[in-house]
């Protein structure tokens, strides 16, 4: 008996992309080997986390990396390195900053319900800018005089949620911001595919960017990145590791040596995010696979799937698919009318056996959305017989 049978946990057939609810990428067997191989041994996390960020480092062309329990948890860590850097008494003090800088500014159309990652540090969110672009009410973005009348002496860092549409804005504002001192935090925690992403904001001048680990890249979903300047990131892991540890008795890495000056390292308020070492090594042998992957031959692989999907509902009334090419990874768009059969599809296809997922982003528009990226190609035949069924009832 497996131990999903035996706890009585159902397996899902998963349509609907990398979702964090739905367990994110299913893993490499590589992958989840390496896991199992370093679960059973005893390692020092703080010189594991070196060798990992090392290698995650050279990947995406940055000082430094660490290994966090997911892109939130990257954001978090971020913020605490901006608002204390190297200062032992505000790592203790976090979070309650008031004695020292704690504004991260934040443009409105880059704030997120992801954003409150940033404030469990202690930060106080400034938003600044307008929402012209995203309400349709003009054409104007965030401009440079707006940046500097929301800096202050309290500014601690400058917060960019990069999506395929603000990553042209990023050059400027990251020039903008390192002519001020101050540092710009990056959330690009579904920003892969492409794979170019992974050096690309570093390269357009991001001090720090947090990736997701579970998502396009594959390893495990509690894992994520943080990468950037060495003395932020080495602010991070200080305020990020259990180092209860006689100072004489412990040679510290050289990422946290920069930080710590001979100093006993705090318990952090990172503490609630500790990377173990099966993290740690799954995330890096997943971003290595990442990268050696042939990206177009993936590519075009799940476009294959998609049109095969298609073909199977062929002939259906009211039911028209269409493979979308572009985003981070091909979907098919199943447009439904009347719409109102949508929100029924989706019922009747979680009541299925297995359940099915499928994207709900357009549903109110009458369309499903099949993302391929966490669906197992055995589940192919499966799901197309299974929405089928569902649309086939009107």
């Amino acid at each position: 008996m497996s131990v999903l049978d035996r706890l009585g946990v159902v397996r899902r057939i998963n349509a609907a992309g990398t979702l964090t609810r739905l367990g994110g990428r299913p893993m490499a067997p590589e992958v989840a080997a390496a896991m199992a191989e370093v679960a059973t041994v005893s390692l020092d996390i703080a010189d594991l986390q070196q060798v990992a960020g090392d290698r995650i480092a050279a990947l995406l062309g940055a000082e430094a990396a660490m290994v966090t329990t997911g892109a939130s948890a990257a954001l978090t860590l971020a913020a605490a390195a901006c608002l204390t850097g190297s200062d032992l008494a505000r790592m203790a003090a976090l979070p309650f900053t008031d004695a020292f800088p704690n504004e991260i500014l934040l443009p409105r159309t880059h704030r997120t319900m992801y954003s409150r990652a940033l404030s469990l540090a202690g930060a106080r969110l400034i938003d600044l800018g307008h929402n012209d672009r995203g309400t349709g009410a003009g054409v104007r973005g965030l401009e440079a005089w707006e940046i500097d009348a929301a800096i202050t002496p309290r500014t601690a860092a400058f917060a960019f949620t990069a999506t395929p549409e603000t990553i042209a804005d990023l050059p400027a504002i990251a020039a903008h911001c390192r002519a001020r001192g101050i540092p710009l935090i990056v959330d690009a925690a579904a920003q892969l595919p492409p794979r170019e992403n992974l050096r690309r904001l570093i390269a357009l001048g991001a001090d720090l960017v947090c990736f997701s680990g579970g998502k396009a890249i594959g390893g495990p979903q509690a894992s994520g990145i943080l990468a950037g300047r060495a003395d932020l990131v080495g602010s991070a892991l200080a305020q990020q590791l259990d180092m209860d540890i006689r100072v004489e008795a412990w040679s510290p890495p050289p990422l946290l040596a920069q930080i710590l000056h001979g100093r006993a390292p705090p318990h952090g308020i990172g503490r609630g995010f500790k990377a173990g070492k099966e993290e740690i090594i799954g995330l890096l042998v997943a971003l290595e696979r990442f990268v050696a992957a042939d990206e177009a031959a993936e590519r075009a692989s799940l476009e294959r799937r998609l049109r095969a999907i298609a073909a199977a509902l062929g002939g259906l009334v009211g039911v028209d698919a269409e493979l979308l090419h572009g985003g981070r990874a091909p979907q098919l768009a199943i447009t439904l009318e009347p719409l109102e059969r949508a929100r029924a599809a989706v019922t009747r296809l979680l009541a299925h056996s297995p359940p099915v997922h499928v994207g709900e982003r357009r549903v109110a528009q009458g369309v499903l959305l099949i993302d391929p990226q966490a669906l197992a190609p055995e589940d192919d035949a499966e799901l197309a017989a299974a929405l089928r069924a569902a649309l086939a009832l009107g």
